[in-house]
């Protein structure tokens, strides 16, 4: 099953310095058809203006993935991490038993980030932040995971729930292949370019809610950046 949602479907608000889409039902937006999608709950295509940005707020259980599409986001919590995630790049906040975060963007131009939030399966812990770099080179035809709630996955930022954050690059008439587990849920958005999974076409910022697929085969019509969530139920 591939249940396309697409972009100009979704929810969303413009705040004038933050345009924000939402795949899932967030805020003031709210759609019973689309409260999550197993483990995952929140799917934020967002675009904030220069100069701008998310004041401190609290959160709490909740494993947050910030995915840098364009630009570059500086983040500062209550622990006094301080650090700033280019385009292209991850960072990971695990909310546990309570933080406060600022996420701004100090560039001189937009910025366009991917906010994924997946649930937590595990005991509840202090809250911990980190962020990392991966290069598009490196996942020039194929899933590289960008975070994981594995232990195998040693190259990964660490998330603490049962789901893997993969990233791709596929260059136009490549095919790419993705394993689904049984019972698995796959979310997959292209931040850029145009795809066909399984025959069914999808455009950039368009959803992919997948279920009950063994493989996956994707084919790039033209040159595109895959961000793809592989959730428990």
């Amino acid at each position: 099953m591939i249940d396309v949602r697409r972009f100009d479907s979704l929810g969303g608000a413009n705040h004038g310095w933050l345009d924000a889409k939402h795949h899932f039902s967030f805020a003031s937006y709210h759609d019973p058809k689309r409260m999550g999608w197993g483990a995952l709950r929140v799917w934020n295509d967002d675009t904030i203006a220069p100069g701008t940005g998310f004041p401190p707020h609290p959160h709490s259980d909740m494993e947050i993935i910030t995915y840098v599409r364009e630009g570059a986001i500086t983040h500062e919590d209550s622990l006094g991490n301080k650090g700033r995630t280019e385009a292209g790049d991850v960072q990971v906040m695990s909310a546990g038993t309570g933080i406060r975060h600022a996420e701004y963007n100090a560039e001189p131009e937009t910025t366009r980030i991917f906010q994924i939030w997946i649930i937590p399966d595990r005991e509840r812990k202090a809250p911990s932040w980190g962020t990392r770099p991966f290069p598009k080179g490196e996942r020039s035809g194929q899933f590289v995971t960008l975070a994981s709630g594995s232990e195998a996955d040693t190259d990964a930022l660490p998330i603490r729930t049962d789901a893997r954050v993969l990233g791709a690059t596929v260059k136009a008439g490549e095919t790419v292949e993705y394993t689904v587990g049984k019972g698995r849920h796959v979310y997959m958005v292209p931040a850029t370019g145009t795809v066909e999974v399984n025959g069914v076409q999808l455009n950039a910022r368009d959803g992919a809610a997948i279920r009950d697929e063994d493989v996956l085969r994707i084919t790039a019509s033209n040159d595109a950046e895959l961000v793809l969530v592989d959730a428990a139920a």
